[in-house]
């Protein structure tokens, strides 16, 4: 049964969506403010064809006009390498899946990092539910026509809690589920990625690790 804490947010949501939008872009920027105190590690297993094929390290933190920037520190391919002209297309072809993986990394963050108005349109579509205690709310055509996006909301923080999408990179299919957790201080923080490329056969698994506070 929906608490009447959690029935009031749905109906709240549906009667109201620019509010709410407006809340929880509140409630997203002063989390957002406390991420920028923090410098961490994304590492990004890709697997193809069920097989680990390449590792990733990406560094993230905020610049000084606030931008979320991603940097890749590391690059391991667990193909032995051929010697001669196999072996440089072997590396060509592991550059290529880098590159890519980095996109696929670059379109799940521009769904886990909205701007006010992006909410707003966000919500503007959305339809709502409840979920294990949260506010759910789906959306279609979010970043590009024909994607689906879906948040689970925490009531009491207005804070985005979980992920979901399906999308485009390029003409591939793509979809991926976001997952976060708090830190002592109440800080929501991303903790692990799950990404599926079908066409590719390839599914990224990323966990961010290593936060640690910005030597001013």
């Amino acid at each position: 049964m929906i608490s009447i804490l959690l029935l009031t947010a749905v109906i709240y949501a549906q009667t109201d969506k620019e509010q709410l939008a407006l809340n929880v872009s509140k409630a997203e920027n002063a989390n957002q403010e406390k991420l920028k105190e923090y410098i961490w590690k994304r590492s990004s297993n890709v697997f193809i064809e069920n097989q680990l094929k390449l590792t990733t390290v990406t560094e993230f933190k905020f610049d000084a006009e606030g931008k979320l920037k991603a940097t890749v520190l590391d690059k391991k391919s667990t193909v032995k390498q051929k010697p001669g002209l196999r072996g440089a297309a072997q590396q060509n072809a592991a550059e290529d899946k880098a590159e890519y993986v980095q996109k696929a990394l670059e379109l799940a963050m521009s769904y886990a990092f909205m701007s006010k108005g992006d909410l707003v349109d966000f919500f503007d579509k959305a339809a709502f539910t409840e979920k294990d205690g949260l506010v759910e709310a789906t959306a279609s055509n979010v970043r590009v026509k024909g994607d689906k996006l879906t948040i689970r909301i925490d009531p009491s923080t207005n804070l985005i809690v979980y992920r979901e999408f399906s999308s485009l990179l390029g003409t591939d299919l793509m979809d991926g589920q976001l997952n976060y957790d708090k830190f002592s201080n109440g800080t929501v923080h991303g903790t692990s990625t799950t990404l599926n490329l079908p066409v590719q056969k390839m599914r990224i698994d990323g966990l961010n690790q290593d936060y640690t506070i910005r030597v001013q």
